[in-house]
């Protein structure tokens, strides 16, 4: 249980893919002006994320295992294809306002080398598949604490009247993401201190 934990503290804080691992940049940059929209956003990835990290693990163990490890990228990008094609689906069925809030952001998710890292990483770690799922719920809510607290930074920076003309922008948006992430980096010492 403590190896459990110590997953799923790890892929939130410590580990997380976007601040600390640097993956799935695009939407966190792309989406992250709006609360509601990196919201749903966040949403839509961990499932996909959640979904991928249970399809992907018994498929490597099950059918790549021994001959054919080497198809693993191309097999998981399929199959992560297929459940981003099922989130956009359902998402337009039943909920058409985050689905168009979401735009083209949301076919990205296909794309996102998160969603690809962590099938990859839960295989590179030898994670069970318990606690393959267990890192992909973690690696999901890093990534949605990630998008609340960027959206935050954002809709300060807008409301912001002190910005040097220069920094207005993308170049403003850059400096942020690179302090939120900073800030991220203290959290290693305490998951250190308690796990070990």
């Amino acid at each position: 249980m403590k190896m459990v934990l110590a997953i799923l503290i790890s892929a939130i804080l410590v580990d997380n893919f976007v601040l600390s691992k640097f993956l799935g940049i695009c939407p966190f940059l792309g989406v992250s002006k709006k609360l509601d929209s990196a919201v749903g956003m966040s949403v839509a990835v961990t499932f996909v994320m959640l979904m991928a990290s249970a399809a992907t693990w018994p498929i490597y163990y099950y059918i790549l295992v021994p001959d054919y490890t080497y198809l693993n990228t191309i097999v998981f990008i399929l199959v992560i294809a297929a459940l981003v094609q099922l989130v956009e689906t359902v998402l337009k069925r039943f909920i058409p306002s985050l689905h168009k809030s979401l735009g083209v952001y949301l076919p990205l998710i296909t794309t996102n080398c998160a969603v690809l890292g962590l099938a990859i990483l839960n295989i590179d770690e030898t994670y069970t598949f318990f606690q393959s799922v267990v890192n992909a719920l973690g690696a999901g809510v890093g990534f949605l604490l990630a998008m609340v607290l960027f959206s935050g930074v954002r809709m300060r920076m807008e409301s912001a009247t002190e910005t040097p003309k220069a920094y207005q922008g993308i170049p403003i948006t850059l400096v942020a993401a690179s302090i939120v992430a900073m800030g991220f980096m203290g959290f290693a010492g305490v998951a250190d201190g308690i796990f070990g």
